[in-house]
């Protein structure tokens, strides 16, 4: 094959994709910066500040967590800031990020919610339910852990009246703006480095076949779970092989044809989304997490963020299993 064939399967597969990521990692630095330069963490904070206070978690993880409801890049920003500045200790980064977990959900919560409703009709309302219920526990699971883990802040009243001072001094919108990109031009090159060429291993070990193996590997291991039917196997072994979207478009023929019922395709669903998420996690969050974050800590984020993730959807799914048995 020549050079002049491969460019144009890169492009769709690689370089565009890869070109798209750096975009939107840029665009939440940049948003997270300018915050920052602003001095605006105390008053974005305030949605969270319940949560902060009864988890002893800082201002910085109140303005996190409001921040994911929009952008879980700009978010994470905020973290990895705030922990190189030591305004944060390692122990309230891992926290504060899986403090995330039910902004982040709801972020993506209508694209699933659209996704799974017109497939698998009352059934998405169940499942939704379930993977929703399972971001509450993790959220309130995280705050009852900081509550102990983590000192109490000192004078959160004292922080937001200088907040308040800063207000009545008006906005340097020029000033922040020339601080937020000197500080962007710095930590883009950063990112850079190390996301473009995970990015690279990434694609290539999918191209290589690895991830098929491993996807495959652990759809073939699934007669350990008896108490599913032999029309679940198929669902689950397209949500791992394949995408959330093929499982859903074999529960929903499964459906219409009668072959199953509701609590059969949503246990289905909550064991292929078990079984795909630390595959899903290599490949698609990696990358990303390793431009925000050095890559060791971003892989310990997410081996802590997929062990609390399955964790609890393996609570809601055997809840769900015990009510409707």
């Amino acid at each position: 094959m020549q050079f002049t064939d491969i460019i144009p399967q890169l492009w769709p597969s690689l370089i565009w994709p890869l070109l798209r990521l750096i975009f939107f990692i840029s665009i939440g630095l940049l948003v997270a910066n300018f915050i920052e330069s602003l001095n605006w963490t105390s008053r974005i904070a305030t949605l969270a500040r319940p949560l902060i206070r009864l988890g002893n978690l800082s201002e910085t993880a109140g303005a996190s967590f409001s921040m994911a409801l929009f952008s879980g890049v700009s978010a994470n920003t905020m973290l990895s800031e705030a922990y190189e500045k030591k305004t944060i200790l390692k122990k309230e980064l891992i926290l504060s990020n899986l403090f995330n977990s039910l902004p982040t959900y709801f972020l993506h919560l209508p694209t699933v919610f659209f996704i799974t409703a017109p497939l698998i009709k009352g059934a998405a309302f169940i499942y939704v339910g379930l993977t929703f219920g399972a971001a509450i526990f993790r959220t309130v699971s995280i705050v009852l852990l900081s509550r102990f883990l983590l000192p109490a802040v000192d004078n959160p009243i004292s922080q937001q009246k200088e907040a308040d001072e800063q207000k009545k001094k008006g906005i340097d919108w020029k000033g922040a703006f020339k601080k937020s990109w000197k500080r962007f031009k710095k930590r883009i090159r950063k990112i850079i480095k190390y996301t473009v060429p995970i990015y690279i291993l990434v694609f290539l070990m999918h191209r290589g076949g690895i991830f098929d193996v491993l996807e495959s590997g652990m759809a073939e291991y699934l007669s350990f779970l008896t108490w599913l039917t032999p029309q679940s196997m198929g669902i689950i072994t397209l949500h791992i092989a394949a995408e959330f979207t093929a499982g859903l478009a074999v529960a929903g023929a499964l459906l219409q044809e009668g072959s199953m019922t509701y609590r059969e395709v949503v246990l289905a669903l909550l064991v292929g989304n078990v079984l795909s998420s630390p595959v899903r996690a290599i490949r698609h969050q990696f990358p990303y997490y390793a431009g925000i974050f050095q890559p060791k800590m971003a892989a310990e984020l997410i081996v802590y963020n997929q062990v609390f993730r399955v964790g609890s959807l393996i609570l809601m799914g055997c809840i769900y299993f015990l009510v409707t048995a």
